[in-house]
């Protein structure tokens, strides 16, 4: 069964970064598509960015474009979210998604992912 771990989320001021890995056990890491998703209090869970299992493809929500950057080491079966600039905005539980094959659609949506992490909390203050 393939499990996902999060990690690296915190507190932290505007304007700083942030690091979140998720490793993936269980299964197969180069064969899953990979996304980040966030959920604010109050809102509803949405994609931030999303990996695709050759790393040629990435996708990045509008709000998070130039400022996150997702990337896949497949050698160590983890997923990065590299944040800077960081905004108020940003605060929420960010979750980590794995898809497996066979691949279908452009994986924006959480119902387009097959495994989630528990999440990791990131809080930006102003």
């Amino acid at each position: 069964q393939v499990q996902l771990v999060e990690s690296g989320g915190g507190l932290v001021q505007t304007g700083d970064s942030l690091r979140l890995s998720c490793a993936l056990s269980g299964g197969t890491f180069s064969r899953h598509v990979m996304g980040w998703f966030r959920q604010a209090s109050g809102k509803e869970r949405e994609v931030v960015a999303r990996i695709m299992w050759s790393s040629s493809s990435t996708y990045y929500a509008d709000s998070v474009k130039g400022r996150f950057t997702i990337s896949r080491d497949n050698a160590k079966s983890t997923v990065y979210l590299q944040m800077n600039s960081l905004k108020p905005e940003d605060t929420a539980l960010y979750y980590c998604a794995a898809a497996a094959p066979p691949y279908s659609g452009s994986y924006y949506a959480s119902t387009d992912y097959d495994y989630w992490g528990q999440g990791t909390q990131v809080t930006v203050s102003s």
